[in-house]
């Protein structure tokens, strides 16, 4: 396990953390008061606005990890905390180079979402060897003994959920989870996030160990033929791949009159990129869109989702996994260890790192109000109009 704060090392700011008289600790109702820290409230004798926590994001041209990276940094600073927050435009020397310089200029604790899941070794072994706690936020950092904690939601359960959102979709399950009317067979076609994530595996396993009996029995067909993951995976989550290779799909494998009716997508861009092939072919017109699945919640893909278009997204709160990530952070700075709630399922090939896991929830046009909106998460105007204010 990477060096724990506090274990050996001289009197440092890290160490000063653990002897003043603040209660620092931070509750979530939405998780009936549990979090990665429940129970560990500490004290500091040195003011957080004196500890630096460094927040490696990879991406902006998402809105998820756009809003991400927000919540991070307002909730850190909401409590007096100083926050280096970077994107790294998905670039993976350039988040290196960004994750660097947050060593080398004294970060306290690290908060990382990497790009490339395996590509950060060298700089997590520069973090321990200053004795600096390793957060990995949402996407899980492997073949590395120097990742302390992280957090994330049930990644195996989205794919289930999104599966599980396809058959309702298609008329083979009811929302509730009853078997539905309809009985097939169907055309369905899959798609994966990027092979170098790790949340990209167990979203398709998930998906796939739900979607077996179906496809055992022929009730799902996917003409493509392709069925692995390497075979329908989408490099760095982009919506233009996904688009491209949904209208190949159609060109060589749907080009003798027959249709696509439902189409698994594993993120809300991803979906838009798909949605937009199916349209560009006709698909739409005089007709429904075939059920196509996302996750995030986007605002782009939860009005489409009002709209008739997208059928379904998995909703994450990010406010929550933001809220996971102070938590943690407090914890270590501290000197205590993150309580987690998982302590086998994450395997990162060197370790299993000890996390702590979320709920997820299925977003169809009839829980939009519910779930969205009156949690706060959007507006009503937001989802009008697709766009976040």
């Amino acid at each position: 396990m990477a060096p724990v704060p506090g274990r050996g090392e001289p009197v440092s700011k890290r160490f000063l953390v653990a002897l003043g008289g603040v209660a620092l600790a931070l509750s979530l109702a939405a998780c009936g008061g549990e979090g990665a820290g429940s129970g560990d409230s500490g004290s500091s004798g040195e003011k957080p606005a004196d500890l630096t926590i460094g927040v490696s994001m990879p991406t902006q041209t998402s809105e998820r990890w756009i809003a991400d990276g927000k919540s991070v940094k307002e909730k850190l600073e909401a409590k007096g905390y100083k926050v280096d927050l970077q994107y790294a435009g998905d670039d993976i020397p350039t988040q290196s180079q960004q994750v660097d310089q947050m060593i080398t200029q004294g970060a306290d604790v690290l908060i990382i979402a990497a790009i490339d899941g395996t590509a950060l070794s060298s700089q997590l072994q520069a973090a321990a060897d200053k004795k600096i706690p390793v957060i990995a936020y949402d996407r899980l950092i492997r073949d590395s003994k120097n990742v302390d904690f992280y957090v994330s939601f049930d990644n195996y359960k989205v794919g289930v959920a999104q599966a599980n959102a396809l058959l309702v979709g298609l008329g083979l399950l009811k929302e509730d989870g009853s078997k539905g009317t309809a009985t097939g067979p169907f055309n369905v076609e899959l798609f994966a996030g990027s092979l170098d994530d790790n949340n990209a595996h167990f979203f398709f396993s998930g998906a796939m160990d739900t979607l077996k009996p179906y496809l055992d029995s022929k009730t799902l067909v996917v003409k493509s033929g392709q069925t692995k993951i390497e075979q329908v995976a989408t490099l760095r989550w982009q919506q233009e791949t996904a688009q491209k290779r949904m209208e190949d799909l159609l060109t060589k494998s749907y080009n003798d009159g027959t249709k696509v009716q439902g189409v698994l997508s594993p993120y809300d861009g991803l979906s838009r990129g798909i949605i937009t092939a199916l349209q560009n072919a006709g698909y739409g017109k005089g007709s429904a869109m075939p059920p196509v699945t996302g996750q995030d919640a986007e605002i782009a893909s939860v009005k489409l989702i009002n709209d008739g278009v997208q059928s379904s997204t998995i909703f994450k709160d990010t406010r929550l996994l933001a809220e996971q990530a102070v938590i943690a952070s407090e914890a270590f700075l501290q000197d205590k260890t993150p309580t987690a709630n998982d302590s086998k399922t994450y395997d990162n090939g060197v370790k299993v790192v000890p996390s702590y896991l979320l709920p997820v929830v299925t977003v169809y046009k009839a829980n939009i109000q519910k779930e969205l909106i009156d949690s706060g998460y959007w507006t009503a105007e937001e989802v009008a109009a697709g766009q976040a204010k």
